[in-house]
């Protein structure tokens, strides 16, 4: 598994490991059933503390994107259409909240939609 961090960045490692996992999966490069990499495993790999890897990885599992089979490993979910489906609702959420704040700096939204593109 090909995680890119960032350990310059003021993102905390746990919520990049978060992020690039769901994108591996969004991008069907982790298919349900796959088997990842264990915490003490991808710890090494990725020179962190396996505590750090283990949050990101509850955190995944909350999400339903991994599932965790004790003494057999953690292995990506095989409901991962609705897990999803609710990240895409919460990321246009938070464009939602851009851009209302965009609009309360006057601008409108065909102004905004000029610029994003």
């Amino acid at each position: 598994m090909n995680i890119n961090i960032d350990y310059g960045k003021r993102e905390p490692i746990y919520e990049q490991i978060v992020r690039e996992v769901e994108k591996l999966i969004t991008l069907g490069i982790l298919e349900p059933g796959t088997q990842i990499p264990s915490v003490r495993s991808l710890a090494v790999d990725l020179g962190i503390n396996p505590n750090t890897v283990k949050k990101a990885y509850d955190i995944l599992e909350e999400e339903g994107l991994i599932i965790s089979k004790s003494t057999k490993g953690t292995f990506i979910g095989d409901n991962i259409d609705q897990a999803k489906k609710l990240k895409m609702e919460e990321l246009i959420e938070k464009i939602n909240k851009i851009i209302k704040e965009l609009e309360s700096y006057g601008l409108t939204k065909e102004e905004i939609i000029k610029r994003m593109k």
